[in-house]
């Protein structure tokens, strides 16, 4: 537009104060720290999908003390501050059992050597007359060298196994032994917290162990 003689130029706009826009940023730049901050604390205490059924009125399991594949006795207590898995089983047993040592053995690989060193994984023998504390050892070193063994008298084992929902029976035939087959799964506090089910893939326990160890 030109301008006409005489006429008065049109203002230049002024600049913002230098002091106004670095609040200004440090405003936004604090604003947005927060929402990061809310979304991430968000995330870590939202629980993922879990593939273990929670145990909504979780409650402190009993303890117990048995005989250890290392030889000596071990006590549920003497893992507390560890994630403990429960599963009970033996090991001459022929499908359940190896299969699911297996899955823990994936699990125990996702999961890494970092994390596992705050997870337990307990094998309790059903199997008490075959199942020494040295045939326990052999056979959990095949699935992986971190997995403990407990073994010990018939009467303390159906006792044990009663207090977190697991049936065993023995056969006299044929020496096979029916027995559940879910996982049992403590907290650090050793609070039963999860049941995870027969047929879960190590990764999914891992997911789910990895939450656990997140909540603390």
């Amino acid at each position: 537009m030109t301008t006409l003689p005489g006429a008065p130029a049109s203002p230049t706009p002024a600049a913002p104060p230098p002091l106004v826009s670095r609040r200004l940023i440090t405003w936004a730049a604090a604003f947005l720290l927060m929402v990061g901050l809310i979304a991430g604390v968000v995330w870590w205490f939202t629980p993922p999908p879990l593939h273990g059924v929670v145990i909504q009125s979780p409650r402190a399991a009993d303890d117990f003390t048995l005989i250890a594949s290392t030889g000596e006795p071990v006590s549920l207590s003497d893992l507390r501050g560890k994630v403990v898995l429960l599963f009970f089983g033996y090991t001459y047993c022929p499908d359940i059992c190896p299969t699911t040592l297996n899955d823990l053995a994936l699990m125990a690989e996702e999961l890494g050597a970092r994390r596992m060193r705050e997870v337990q994984v307990v094998f309790v023998s059903v199997d008490p007359e075959r199942d020494t504390p040295e045939q326990l050892a052999t056979y959990l070193r095949y699935f992986h060298p971190s997995f403990l063994g407990m073994t010990g008298d018939l009467a303390d084992l159906q006792r044990i196994a009663t207090q977190f929902g697991i049936f065993f029976e023995k056969h006299a035939d044929t020496g096979l032994v029916d027995h559940s087959s879910a996982i049992t799964v403590l907290d650090r506090k050793g609070f039963v917290r999860l049941v995870i089910p027969h047929g879960t893939s190590g990764k999914e326990m891992a997911a789910d162990i990895a939450y656990l160890l997140r909540r603390g």
